[in-house]
């Protein structure tokens, strides 16, 4: 049950397409994990944002042209709920995720500065125009004919807003998501003297993380900055 006293986390889920929130039992690491998370005195809620599948065309189709809109609002919608329902406090909501779910992570700190306390990017897209023309294509349509959703849709062009804790954490050797997409995004925070923010690699690491070991890291390191920057934080 939430405890308006605990703090809180939302789960982006990665893929964005994809239905996660069902009668089922997952094994993937990031959902046990939340087991522990919970455990640990965190209320975690993780949502089928608008773009997933299984609700129906218009909320599958609702981002066209404008990944990080509709899809971030239902983030926003998410804390919204468990402030006004269950009295968690809204300065100890954190947000992470993985793949497309550390892409939205990185929207919600960027261009919502101020509404989630702290956020998690693993293996984020920075800028769509880096990545995979058959995936973006139907969404943002092309770079050269539609600049305007490219821009609006990319965290890279949202850096100078950051001023919530950020951690990065990324495969040197993704092939879906490139690693330059983080570096770069490194380099433009380092260029506006950007402070409260890390990365950190994995140097064997593709997209899905498969190494136990990196895992266990993974989660250390997560648990340790949302601890951090939460539990701290009177409320």
């Amino acid at each position: 049950r939430p405890d308006p006293a605990k703090p809180a986390l939302i789960q982006i889920h990665g893929s964005g397409y994809t239905q996660i929130v069902r009668r089922k039992l997952d094994t993937d690491y990031l959902h046990t994990y939340q087991q522990y998370l919970v455990a640990q005195g965190y209320t975690v809620l993780e949502i089928d944002y608008r773009g997933s599948a299984g609700y129906g065309r218009d909320f599958r189709t609702a981002i066209y042209r404008h990944m990080g809109g509709p899809d971030l609002q239902s983030a926003v919608a998410a804390l919204d709920y468990l402030a006004t329902h269950h009295g968690i406090d809204r300065r100890r909501v954190g947000i992470f995720g993985r793949s497309y779910g550390g892409f939205l992570t990185l929207m919600a700190l960027l261009t919502r500065p101020g509404v989630f306390a702290a956020g998690v990017a693993m293996a984020p897209v920075t800028d769509w125009a880096h990545y995979n023309q058959r995936y973006t294509g139907t969404i943002l349509n092309m770079p050269q004919s539609d600049e305007e959703s490219f821009r609006r849709s990319s965290p890279i062009y949202f850096a100078p807003s950051l001023q919530d804790p950020l951690l990065i954490l990324h495969g040197m050797v993704d092939s879906n998501v490139l690693y330059q997409d983080s570096v770069r995004l490194s380099q433009r925070l380092i260029e506006l003297k950007k402070t409260g923010w890390s990365l950190f690699s994995y140097p064997v690491e593709s997209h899905t993380w498969e190494r136990e070991d990196t895992r266990l890291d993974s989660l250390r390191r997560l648990t340790d900055f949302f601890d951090q920057a939460l539990k701290r934080r009177s409320p």
